[in-house]
């Protein structure tokens, strides 16, 4: 039987490396032989069904009037604009300190809302790790950072998704912004990041092909999120970082920051499940959507 590689296997098929190493490691490629970190494909395979394009029209439909909903919500928020320094200042300082907790929370912070507000203002929690301290301060500065990016309107590239993780691991020095050189498993997720040689060439086709697929922005930031934290590819801080990149691309088509509870975190984590063990990212594309449209209506209440 003759075989092909990965790269002529993606050309081929139309699709990326990437993908391609993915549908090997999933077993959807009958025949697939491995050799260390290589693949051989039959050469006449024939390309594996996408389930994430193959549920044609009923994709969007499981989340169209959520998205409609969202976009005449859209419409009435930007008939009330420009907001006051005032109201913008409130927005802000209310969203930073939940957003900073919630996301820090998800991740094993020990810092209740009411100490994360006193951090942000400068103040020492007795009996608290000084880590838990050092990560709402990064986390604040973080967000701040991607404001800066959104009025400036600097497009998403590795060397901003370094940048943000800097601030975020602003804690340990040693590791900000360096893509991991050590391989990781999540635990209890059906899905098993790639190994670190592969992590530079999966974030550099990631960011390729956020550049070229035109989906609705609330679309984009699920998948985008559902594929970067599937690379994994920093060491710590994957998902504080990956939280903020959701709220940069929101941020940067004019919706407001988004937040994913601590309360919700099962449903978080379930996302990810059904993406990589069932190709449908439906569920992440939902609770991001779930959630902009509760700020929204947060937002219209208070204006």
């Amino acid at each position: 039987m003759a075989y092909i590689n990965v790269k002529e296997a993606a050309e081929k098929w139309q699709i990326s490396d990437r993908r391609v190493r993915i549908l090997c490691e999933q077993g959807k490629i009958p025949g697939v032989i491995r050799h260390g970190r290589s693949y051989q494909i039959p050469a006449d395979a024939e390309k594996p069904a996408d389930g994430r394009l193959t549920r044609g029209q009923n994709l969007p439909m499981a989340y169209a009037a959520l998205l409609n909903g969202i976009d005449l919500k859209m419409r009435e928020l930007n008939r009330r604009r420009p907001l006051t320094q005032g109201e913008l200042e409130r927005l802000n300082e209310e969203f930073l300190i939940e957003f900073t907790y919630n996301s820090n929370a998800i991740e094993g912070n020990t810092l209740t809302l009411q100490e994360t507000a006193l951090v942000l203002q400068g103040l020492t929690i007795d009996q608290k790790p000084l880590k838990d301290h050092l990560e709402a301060v990064g986390h604040r500065d973080a967000f701040h950072y991607v404001q800066h990016l959104v009025a400036d309107k600097v497009l998403l590239s590795e060397r901003i998704i370094r940048e943000i993780h800097s601030l975020v691991l602003t804690d340990r020095p040693e590791d900000k912004g360096v893509y991991r050189r050590v391989p990781v498993r999540i635990i209890g997720a059906h899905h098993e990041p790639p190994q670190p040689y592969l992590v530079p060439v999966q974030m550099e086709q990631l960011i390729a092909d956020y550049t070229k697929k035109k989906r609705h922005p609330i679309e984009r930031a699920a998948n985008f999120h559902l594929e970067f934290e599937g690379i994994h590819p920093f060491i710590d801080g994957n998902g504080r970082t990956g939280r903020l990149l959701i709220n940069l691309e929101l941020m940067q088509q004019g919706y407001p920051p988004i937040n994913v509870k601590f309360a919700d975190r099962k449903r978080y984590y379930a996302c990810f499940d059904s993406y990589y063990r069932d190709q449908d990212p439906i569920p992440m594309i939902r609770l991001i959507g779930d959630a902009v449209d509760e700020q929204l209506k947060r937002y219209l209440a208070i204006l």
